[in-house]
């Protein structure tokens, strides 16, 4: 395997500057591009006609495109966001995922032949003439390698690091002139999130990272039926060249073909979100680029879920488990509208700026937080809120790590496309049952603290309507996805006669002293909470089917 590719803002910038042959004409198209966008734009907020509102839109996809793969990028992640552009907009934009123009089949052969070390004739049984899709950095042939075994392989655009080395250091140029009139208040953020934004093109360049990071996440999934990941063919895989077993699905965002296919779309929905869910808050690694040009839906279920299939693992990022653990904690927090401890969160998170007097911004998210939460969980609008703390920037003291600049795409891409498939989607109705359910089980000593927390407040009184939220969330979650109440149940159980459920224990018999007598007052009502949730009839039906 050869050396990585790494990325080097300084080193890049330099040697930008020092060709002005190359700085100068490329500025001076991208200017040109930008200033036509601005204009399509504006032009689309006067006619509301059908037929130029098409037309607009093709002329921001081909100035996109003739932008490069930087710009291209850009446009796929709009094309997701069914809340912020135009829905006759929104279908031509998709374009942008997987149907560009190619390049030459020549081309694409010889750069086979260059990597592999013979030629497309000798090392399949049968490869196409043309492609079957063409993306922003690769185009992709459907061959077949023997018998019937069908393959995926992608072959890089030719001078592919030229134009993403030149454009993001162009891109940083641009920043550093017109970065401080943007209605953004990243602070020092800004220029830290275009280096995230590179560092991922240089890791997605890198086809064998791609396979890498393919092998990665399936071994996370290798128990998980509903997920389908594709087989890295390592023989035929080089730097600019990646060959995977073919899958056969609906791309996630035809909503029409997946409804004549039978398939069930809201089981399809709760397997993407809780399959994102798991790679941020159980894994630590997850795909950077979920649109729908990289998943596709399966038929059948697997225990109830929708079945759907991940291919391109080009973009993945991971997070740390302090950041992992801080986050399940804040949507708890969120849920139980504890700003107090979400302020807190957001800091150790770095949302907020370390020593600044933070006594201010509790009330400042109550505000902004508790009435787009309203009474129910399902209320929440991931978007909503993100609009919301765009405004709050200019006022207090927030600003994006750059860390989190691939999390928060990955979080709002995932949403677009659920919203495309049903725009009443709401992203915490299917996030907080899983954090809810994980925390029940307590399966890790920070689990089990995020839990005491939820359970029992300083003074070892039990919280009731927190604990009433809690079971309310799961009750109604097993309804919706016909999960089984049980294995949530033996989990609790567990966890409560386990050697980690001792300081839970703990914590239940000093709820029985209150002001030096005993008391059960509280006990009674959590008893009558995990009776509601957990009706012994259920259970013992559940028990009979096993």
């Amino acid at each position: 395997m050869t050396e990585p590719i790494q990325y080097d803002p300084k080193k890049d910038l330099s040697w930008l500057l020092s060709n002005p042959w190359i700085l100068i004409p490329r500025f001076i198209a991208i200017t040109s591009s930008i200033f036509n966008l601005v204009v399509i734009i504006i032009a689309e907020s006067f006619n509301k006609g059908e037929y130029i509102q098409n037309k607009n839109a093709e002329n921001v996809l081909k100035i996109l495109t003739n932008l490069g793969p930087c710009f291209i990028k850009v446009g796929q992640a709009l094309s997701t966001r069914p809340d912020l552009i135009r829905r006759d907009w929104l279908e031509i934009l998709t374009k942008l995922q997987d149907n560009l123009p190619p390049f030459s089949h020549i081309e694409a052969l010889s750069i086979i032949e260059k990597e592999l070390g013979a030629s497309a004739e000798q090392l399949f049984e049968e490869f196409p003439e043309n492609p079957i899709a063409a993306a922003s950095l690769g185009q992709v042939y459907k061959a077949r390698l023997h018998g019937n075994y069908w393959v995926a392989v992608k072959v890089q655009r030719p001078g592919l690091l030229f134009q993403i080395r030149r454009d993001i250091a162009l891109i940083k140029i641009f920043t550093f002139f017109i970065g401080s009139f943007l209605p953004l208040n990243l602070g020092v953020g800004l220029n830290e999130i275009i280096d995230e934004f590179g560092r991922s093109l240089f890791e997605e360049i890198d086809y064998e990272r791609e396979a890498e990071n393919a092998v990665r996440f399936a071994s996370l999934f290798s128990n998980n039926d509903a997920i389908t990941i594709p087989t890295v063919e390592y023989m035929l895989t080089s730097r600019k060249v990646i060959t995977t077993s073919w899958i056969d699905g609906i791309k996630l965002n035809q909503r029409k073909e997946l409804i004549i296919e039978g398939v069930d779309i809201q089981s399809i929905i709760r397997t993407g979100v809780i399959s994102g869910i798991q790679q941020l808050l159980e894994f630590g690694f997850f795909h950077a680029d979920p649109h729908p040009g990289n998943m596709f839906a399966l038929k059948g279920k697997a225990n109830g879920l929708g079945k759907i299939a991940y291919v391109d693992f080009g973009m993945m990022d991971s997070i740390t488990d302090s950041d992992r653990l801080i986050l399940t904690g804040a949507v708890v927090h969120l849920i139980n509208k504890d700003f107090d401890s979400l302020v807190i969160d957001f800091q150790k998170l770095g949302f907020l700026n370390e020593g600044k007097d933070l006594s201010a911004i509790a009330p400042v998210l109550e505000n902004v937080l508790g009435g787009s939460l309203g009474e129910e969980v399902e209320s929440f609008n991931f978007k909503k809120i993100t609009d919301k703390f765009s405004e709050l920037m200019f006022d207090y003291p927030f600003r994006v790590p750059a860390r989190f600049a691939l999390i928060i795409r990955a979080v709002v891409s995932q949403e677009g496309l659920a919203l495309r498939l049903d725009p009443k989607f709401k992203i915490i109705a299917v996030a907080y049952p899983y954090v809810a359910e994980r925390l029940l089980a307590g399966d890790t000593n920070q689990m089990l603290e995020i839990l005491l927390d939820v359970i029992f407040d300083k003074d070892y009184r039990l919280r009731l309507r927190r604990i009433e939220n809690l079971l309310n969330v799961i009750a109604e979650d097993t309804s919706k996805s016909n999960t089984k109440l049980l294995p949530v149940a033996q989990a609790g159980l567990k966890l409560l006669l386990s050697k980690r459920g001792k300081i839970l224990r703990r914590n239940l018999l000093l709820t029985l002293i209150k002001d030096g007598r005993l008391t059960t007052e509280d006990l009674k009502g959590l008893l009558k909470l995990i009776k509601k949730t957990f009706k012994p009839k259920s259970l013992a039906s559940e028990l009979l089917q096993i």
